[in-house]
C-alpha cells in the first residue's frame, strides 16, 4: 500500500487549499482514509477521516465548517478541501489508511494509532 499526499503550500489567512491523497495497492473495498497533521512541538492529531465505502466522515472540532473531505473511488483518491485557513492550521499534513471492515470501523474515530499505512507529509503554512 502506498499513499501519496500532495497539495500543500504557503497561503494567507482566509485562503483555501485542496490536499490530495492518492492510494495504490489497496485491493479491499472496506477501508478508511484519514488526514492528520502535526505542528512543530505538538502531537499528531486527526483532522478528518472518511470511510470510502459509505462516505461517512469525521471532522475535528477545530476544522468543522471549514474543511470538507471527499473521495473518488475510481481514482482511489481522497481530497481534503481546506477553506478559511487560519495560522493555527499550519502543520505537516499526512494521509493514512486503515484496511478491512473492523479496522475501518475503529479508524472512524480518527486516531493516528488506528491507521497502519502512512504517506509522506505535505506542508501547509498559513501566514500573512
Amino acid at each position: 500500500v502506498q499513499l501519496q499526499a500532495s497539495g500543500g503550500g504557503l497561503v494567507q489567512p482566509g485562503d483555501s487549499l485542496r490536499l490530495s491523497c492518492a492510494a495504490s495497492g489497496i485491493t479491499l473495498h472496506y477501508y478508511a482514509i484519514g488526514w492528520f497533521r502535526q505542528a512543530p512541538g505538538k502531537e499528531r492529531e486527526g483532522v478528518s477521516c472518511i470511510d470510502v465505502r459509505d462516505a461517512s466522515t469525521y471532522f475535528a472540532d477545530s476544522v468543522k465548517g471549514r474543511f470538507t473531505i471527499s473521495r473518488d473511488n475510481a481514482k482511489k483518491t481522497v481530497y481534503l478541501q481546506m477553506n478559511r485557513l487560519k495560522p493555527e492550521d499550519t502543520a505537516v499534513y499526512y494521509c493514512a489508511a486503515a484496511l478491512g471492515v473492523m479496522a475501518t470501523q475503529q479508524a472512524m474515530g480518527c486516531h493516528p494509532n488506528d491507521y497502519d499505512y502512512w504517506g509522506q507529509g505535505t506542508e501547509v503554512t498559513v501566514s500573512s
